[in-house]
């Protein structure tokens, strides 16, 4: 790994003009601990800051943890864990919210963060929501993910389009969309439209769908020789037992979002602790079983990249000697990986495809885009 010092830091700067510095935290919450977790949040942003980040970046509900245990276990196992997650989760006006966002201003920072949002009308409506926080301490977007992915319906309601807005700063114009929603051609076609120059996309630690590969026995009743038991054949996926690829996944969605938009990308995943093993397996019919599913499963990573979706390199800062160090991505531990970027980057794609621009038929093409919050019911 290549190191980087001041003397070639300062050269970069010069060849480059100015930078925005980004800051992404590959950290694992202090599970289903909102003090806790908003307390190493702070601490975080702390440490970024005072290594002259603009940007920083939290993973996928962030505060106070990610559902893990709804993709391992079964629906009627995981109401005391629901309940834990209810009391857990925040609302985006309380003291949680308030706390960072009064360190955003102390520091003069921009924070992206991931959180299990409370509703103040119901006991047990959530949404997984992100906030970005700007230098003054505001919140310049305040967005509630559309659809909550797969077993995460499980824990999160639907959420709206209000937050589908891009936040103009003097460190770049910023969007976010949350995991899956990177999926979405709509949504991230709706981020390309407000010119965004660096998009955030977050991401649990893991995200299995199934269990992995020698945890459970497959039984020969059920597969012979990768033949189903309706004589049709299986892919080598089902057949191995193979769960979710995050790493390839996530970028695969956010390369492609980098290209089309000509935007800079920060791939934000949160670390698996060993706290969120010993919850998510606490109360189990199998606890052997669900750990070793945790543990097994593919984890996501961190990583930048540019305006091509190319991978871009970032690098970590020795909390003792200042030294720099290249790397391409964070995976198995934590950490916070940074990166310097140049907002000319993502001018001369344009020249090829501006996507919302010289390049499209907005004759032929029209998006809606519905930003009303939606609520239970409208009182006069």
């Amino acid at each position: 790994m290549r190191l980087i010092d001041a003397k070639h830091h300062k050269l970069l700067i010069l060849t480059m003009g100015t930078l925005t510095r980004i800051a992404a935290c590959h950290a694992s919450p202090v599970f289903l601990s909102a003090k806790d977790t908003t307390a190493k949040a702070i601490s975080l942003i702390q440490v970024a800051a005072s290594n002259e980040a603009n940007l920083i970046v939290f993973p996928e509900s962030y505060i106070p943890a990610f559902p893990i245990w709804s993709a391992l276990r079964a629906p009627s196992e995981n109401h005391d864990l629901f309940k834990r997650m209810a009391a857990e989760s925040i609302y985006v006006d309380g003291d949680e919210v308030d706390s960072i966002r009064a360190t955003a201003k102390q520091l003069g920072v921009l924070v992206s963060l991931g959180f299990s949002e409370k509703a103040r009308y119901s006991s047990a409506t959530l949404w997984n929501s992100n906030i970005i926080i700007g230098t003054d301490g505001e919140i310049l977007v305040h967005h509630r993910k559309l659809m909550p992915t797969f077993y995460e319906k499980l824990t999160w309601a639907p959420g709206d389009g209000h937050g589908l807005r891009v936040a103009d700063t003097k460190f770049g114009k910023v969007g976010t969309l949350i995991c899956g929603e990177n999926t979405n051609p709509l949504a991230l076609y709706t981020m390309t439209a407000q010119g965004e120059q660096i998009h955030i996309s977050s991401w649990p630690a893991i995200w299995p769908t199934r269990m992995p590969e020698g945890v459970l026995p497959t039984p020969s009743s059920e597969v012979t020789n990768g033949i189903g038991t309706n004589g049709k054949v299986l892919s080598s996926s089902v057949t191995r037992g193979v769960s979710y690829d995050n790493v390839a996944a996530n970028r695969t969605r956010a390369a492609a979002h980098c290209f089309e938009a000509k935007c800079f990308g920060v791939l934000c995943a949160g670390y698996l602790g060993a706290d969120a093993i010993e919850a998510a397996t606490s109360g189990s019919n199998t606890p052997e079983i669900i750990s070793q599913g945790l543990q097994r499963s593919s984890r996501g990573a961190t990583m930048f990249l540019d305006t091509t979706g190319t991978l871009l390199p970032g690098f970590t800062i020795d909390a003792e000697t200042s030294v720099k160090e290249q790397k391409d991505f964070l995976q198995e531990s934590e950490g916070i990986l940074y990166v310097d970027v140049n907002l000319d980057g993502c001018v001369e794609g344009k020249q090829y495809h501006d996507i919302a621009g010289g390049y499209q038929r907005l004759d032929v093409f029209e998006l809606k885009v519905d930003r009303r919050r939606r609520q239970p019911a409208l009182f006069e």
